[in-house]
Order: C-alpha cells, then structure tokens, then sequence
C-alpha cells in the first residue's frame, strides 16, 4: 500500500466503493486522513464498513469540512451528466480527483520515482505488462498496476529504483489534474467511451493531458498513426516535450516504426537499431507491433539498453485471453482471444492468422461481425455460440462452412478435430468471439478460462 500522506488530518469524501475505492480509502486512512466514503450500493457499503473503514451518507454531509472529494473513475464525473457528488462538491468548492492524482502527489514527495503512464483507446494493457516484462529482464524492481492489475494505491512504496508501470483510462486521467509521469505513451485514439465524455473532441483533450503532463526531461511516446495522435505529437513536441513518434503502417525519420517484421530505431533518417518480430507468438500483428515500439521507446528512456530490450521482447509472454497462445497440438495452435468483444478486437486475430478454424459468437454487439467480412478468406469453417449464432450464420452465408454449436465445449470439440484433420501446415483454432460473454459466462475472463481448460483437456494425438 502507498499510504497517502499528502492530505493528513484532512477530512476527505470519497465516493465509489469497487475495487479501486476500496484501495484508495485505506491508503488514505494509512496516511491520516479523515475519510467518509459512500456509494450507491449499500452492499458495497457495507463491505467498506466491514473492513473498517468509515462511511457516511455524503447526501447529509456538511461539504464545508472536506479538502477533497476523491471519486472512483467508474462514477461520471462530466458526462452524461456529474454523479450528485461531483454537484456537490462543485457547489462547496472542493476539489475532484482521484487515485492516480494521489500517487502522483505521493511520488513528487518521495523525490520522482521512475513513472511511465499509458494510455491510448486499444494495447493499453498489452503495452504496459510488456513495459513492465522489459524493465524486469532489465533489473529493475518493477510495480504494475492502474487500470489494469492492482489498484496503484494498493501497489508497494517507492523505494529504492522502483519503478512504476501504470496503464491509465481517460477516466483516471481526468481525475488527475497534475499527472507528470516521466515517461507518457499514448498509443492511439479512435472513438470510444463518448458517452463518458460527450464528443470525440473532448476525449481526445482527456487523452492528450497525460502527453502534456510529461515531467520536465521527460518522454513523450505517440503512435501517429492516427490523425488525432499525430496533431497531439506535433502540438507536445511544439511545446518543447522530447517526443518519440511510433508507427506501423510507414517509415519515420525520427521514431521507431514497423518495416515487415522488424521494428526499426532511426534517427535523422539513419537506422540505429533493428530489432525483429518474428517468431514472437505473443506480439504478433501490426497491432502489437505498435505495443513492442511503445514499450521499446519507453524502456529506453527509462534506461534500458537496445539489447537488454531486444532479449525481453523474446520472452514476452503476452496476457491471458488476448491472442493468448494456449497449447499446440500436433500441428494445431489454439488461441485464447476471449477479450475480442467486438468486431474491431477480433479482425486484429483475423489479421494475424491463416488457416483460421473460428469459434464466435456470444451477446452480439452492434453491426455483428459484418465488418469483419473482408477478413472472410483466412476462415476455413466457423463454429457459432452463443446468442449471436443464428444472426452470425445469416452474415456468413454461403462465404464460409459454418456450425452451429450453441456453447463452448461443443465448438473447441469439432474445430480441434477439424484443425487436425486439415492437413494445413499451420492451423489455428481460434476463440475470439466478436461478442460480449454475458449470455453464458459472467465475463470474457471466465469464457477464455473455460476455453483453457477444454483445450488442455483434449488428448494428446
């Protein structure tokens, strides 16, 4: 736990009780501040007040006592419209942030610990535990957390060279007005979460502070492949930020970009440094060959040499249900890509393969899998779950052969005998079903545990 000893004997409302908030009202509490916390769900409440912590209706509260109103990033805080505290603690004068906004006031007071903070609409994730990987093959003590992992309150002290590897929602980054990572990677921006934050426009601002924010003499890292991140490079590097520009989809004269397979470090138009792709099952795809050149210019500023990054990117093991390379049977590879809830998240599987035995379906979202249409050609059959399995056969058509097999099980069964009975040289039976998981399993985790467990299940041939 990072006590959070920036507001001591201070009273403090706290707002939302996940996770998260859980994390944030005992760090507070450990370092003196007087906290009232409150949430919507009086179960939620309840467990506060079990584990100790002091709750109150902040509806009743005198908003006068408070110095601040820390707010969990799952409650609105502009869009659709401010949660009744925000209204609150406006009308009083109080300030909003939360808990990054706390670790950045904690880390400026134990003198700048190394920070690297990430975010962009897709890779955040990818990106950081493979930041955090590189920086562990490298030596250094590393705490991983944020938006994906451990609540960063709850992550260990600074001490030492400890350093911190914190993925970063807009939520969270609207929450933390001072945020100063030393090093800040924005990967990408394309629409989402706009009815948290009104228009693409405003997103994008959210998005672009934690570039801002970038601490004086450190690093600015930008995918510019998109019209959004690009301006938002060109307007850090007009500011006198130190910015590394990464790209998959051409050369840069200054930056690191994708050439085939091999990431490419060029200065002034020279190539200083190449290192390849291949072969790394767990980066594979244009879009982790953005996450690599993100994670290779980060843990170059942080010090990492070209080498050490080189030997850590090999090892990567990658993250469960995101192209997560399960077992290979025989010839046959299977693929857990339970995270791909949407057509966008699975054409970056469809990219990456051929010979594609597919298993989709699920709660279909808008649009169905429609746009992945141009992807058709790398499927050899489908196998269809779920909810969606009746519209998804009507979208496929007579373009792919297609089974309708209703659940999991059934579906890993026929594409694994299938797959082996190809002949193919390299077949892949791939889960990413395009689909949320809520009409048969409790979350994408517990359907990519489910596929694990069917495929390490299956006999050896």
């Amino acid at each position: 736990m990072i006590p959070v000893s920036t507001l001591k004997d201070r009273s403090v409302a706290l707002f939302g009780l996940g996770g998260s908030g859980l994390a944030t009202a005992r760090a507070l509490r450990a370092g003196g501040a007087r906290v009232i916390a409150w949430d919507d769900s009086p179960a939620s409440v309840a467990k506060a007040a079990a584990d100790g912590i002091p709750t109150g209706d902040l509806a009743e509260a005198d908003w006068a006592d408070f110095a601040a109103l820390v707010l969990a990033p799952g409650v609105p805080f502009t869009h659709p419209e401010p949660h009744w505290t925000v209204k609150k603690a406006q009308a009083a004068g109080v300030e909003i942030i939360g808990d990054i906004e706390l670790f950045c006031r904690e880390r400026r007071a134990a003198g700048r610990p190394a920070f690297a903070a990430i975010t962009g609409t897709n890779g955040k994730s990818t990106t950081t535990a493979l930041l955090a990987h590189l920086l562990k093959v490298g030596g250094r003590d590393v705490q991983i957390g944020g938006n994906f992992g451990p609540a960063i309150l709850g992550l260990e002290p600074p001490k030492g060279r400890r350093a911190y590897v914190i993925e970063c929602s807009s939520y969270q980054i609207d929450l933390a007005p001072t945020l100063d990572p030393a090093v800040g990677i924005l990967l990408n921006l394309s629409p989402d979460h706009i009815d948290r934050h009104g228009t693409m426009e405003h997103y994008a601002e959210v998005k672009e502070r934690l570039i801002v924010g970038v601490e004086a003499g450190g690093t600015a890292v930008v995918g510019v492949d998109d019209d959004w991140s690009s301006a938002i490079a060109d307007r850090a590097e007009a500011a006198g930020t130190n910015v590394v520009r990464v790209s998959v989809r051409g050369p840069l004269q200054t930056g690191i970009f994708l050439d085939g397979s091999d990431l490419v470090v060029a200065e002034n138009g020279v190539r200083s440094f190449t290192l390849s792709l291949a072969g790394i099952g767990s980066l594979r795809g244009a879009h982790n060959a953005q996450n690599a050149a993100a994670a290779f210019a980060a843990a170059r500023a942080l010090g990492l040499a070209p080498e050490v990054i080189a030997t850590g990117m090999a090892s990567f093991p990658g993250l469960a249900h995101r192209m997560e390379q399960v077992r290979t049977l025989g010839k046959v590879l299977f693929v857990n890509d339970s995270k791909a809830t949407n057509a966008d998240a699975a054409e970056r599987a469809l990219t990456s393969f051929e010979g594609i035995f597919w298993i989709a379906g699920g709660k279909p979202k808008d649009g169905g899998i429609e746009p992945l249409r141009p992807f058709f050609p790398r499927v050899r059959k489908a196998y269809l779950i779920g909810v969606a399995a009746p519209e998804f056969a009507a979208t496929l058509g007579n373009e792919i052969p297609f089974e309708l097999c209703g659940t999991l099980d059934v579906a890993v069964a026929r594409a694994a005998a299938d797959a082996a009975a190809s002949g193919l040289a390299h077949p892949v039976v791939l889960l990413s079903p395009a689909c949320a998981s809520f009409d048969q399993y409790r979350n994408f985790e517990v359907r990519g545990d489910a596929f694990r467990a069917l495929v390490n299940a299956l006999p050896a041939a």
